[in-house]
């Protein structure tokens, strides 16, 4: 599939509304994207996470790639006179809160601004115009204009639906490829109030107990983890070390095969392989440099108090995009093998064990 493709699915995906809980618009569209692929079936399990699969018998134990469904919105709960009550879903400093304008998603024109916010409950009032929202409506921020630099690309939502379309460009390689029948995706909800799609998929045996899990995030970008600098093999989070075998495996994969990536550990939050891991599967993380990490523009200057705060798009490099699909290949082939650290160990010793008598 040409690049050009891919990034329609990347524009589009990113474009669509979503909330932790409502992520309909965005598994509508990922199943419309797999029925017109006749190798692939679905399966929704009781949570809605969404399990892609290559049709067929498969002897060896599956590869998944994950990443998941919703980003933080605000979830309109109830509608009393001209304001709307909300649940914001995510994290997001309070400083972004005050005065912020925002947009309902369903129906044209329908506008408003946060009067009120109480970050320890997450909970506070827009003051609306135009028609009237309705509960469950989803009002995002009303962002600015998208001006992107040569290779990069904006859109209200990377995080985590830049992973979605990599997931995606990842299995329409996979059903091309000899030996990769195992490969497949899951596409979980509501991780960014807690993981708890993956946690529903973990505790709920919706996928197999063996399967390899590769977590795809878009991480906050800092000075040691570029954007540019090449899609992040991900050691770990702010909670956890991944799968040491799976991770190695893949980096040293990815050095063999000349794929440019970051190894680090981007403890700036904590991802779905750490719920997967404490559920006993084998889980590597593997993510995207991102800036204006969930809309906060400017955020490094707000956290030192020097700025002020402003939502913005989020943005990630083109090159890391495409570098991560690559090294999702490269990844998912890794996995398979074994790791050749203690042979090394062994030969080192076996070359120097005369120095301890």
């Amino acid at each position: 599939m040409s690049r050009a493709v891919v990034e329609k699915w990347l524009f589009e995906l990113t474009n669509l509304p979503t909330a932790s809980g409502l992520e309909h618009r965005v598994s509508d569209w990922v199943l419309a994207w797999a029925r017109r692929r006749q190798d692939l079936e679905t399966i929704t399990d009781t949570g809605g996470n969404v399990l892609i699969r290559q049709r067929g018998r498969v002897s060896r134990a599956p590869v998944l790639a994950v990443a998941h469904m919703d980003h933080p919105a605000f979830v309109i709960s109830e509608v009393a006179g001209g304001d709307a009550a909300f649940e914001f879903r995510g994290g997001v400093r309070a400083d972004y809160f005050a005065r912020a304008a925002v947009r309902f998603v369903t129906g044209e024109g329908k506008t408003g601004r946060v009067v009120v916010y109480d970050a320890d409950t997450r909970r506070g009032l827009i003051r609306f115009t135009g028609p009237r929202p309705q509960p469950d409506d989803i009002a995002i921020w009303r962002l600015p204009k998208p001006s992107p630099g040569s290779g990069r690309f904006m859109a209200p939502a990377c995080d985590d639906l830049a992973g979605c379309a990599a997931a995606l460009a990842f299995l329409d390689r996979a059903r091309k490829l000899p030996n990769a029948r195992h490969w497949g995706v899951l596409l979980t909800r509501a991780e960014e109030v807690g993981f708890v799609g993956a946690l529903h998929a973990a505790k709920s045996g919706s996928i197999p107990r063996a399967a390899r899990i590769l977590s795809i995030e878009a991480s906050r970008a800092s000075a040691e983890a570029p954007l540019g600098g090449g899609p992040v093999v991900r050691i770990g989070d702010a909670a956890t070390v991944f799968d040491n075998e799976l991770t190695n495996l893949i980096s040293a994969a990815a050095a063999r095969k000349g794929i440019g990536h970051q190894r680090r550990l981007m403890a700036g939050g904590s991802c779905e392989a750490t719920a997967f891991g404490a559920y006993g599967y084998r889980a590597a993380g593997l993510c995207l440099p991102l800036r204006n990490y969930h809309n906060m523009g400017n955020l490094d200057s707000v956290e030192e108090g020097s700025g002020k705060a402003r939502v913005t798009h989020e943005e990630i490099a083109l090159s890391d995009f495409h570098g991560l699909v690559d090294l999702l290949v490269i990844a998912a082939e890794a996995v398979d093998g074994t790791s050749d650290l203690r042979q090394r160990m062994d030969t080192l010793y076996s070359e120097s064990r005369h120095l301890l008598t």
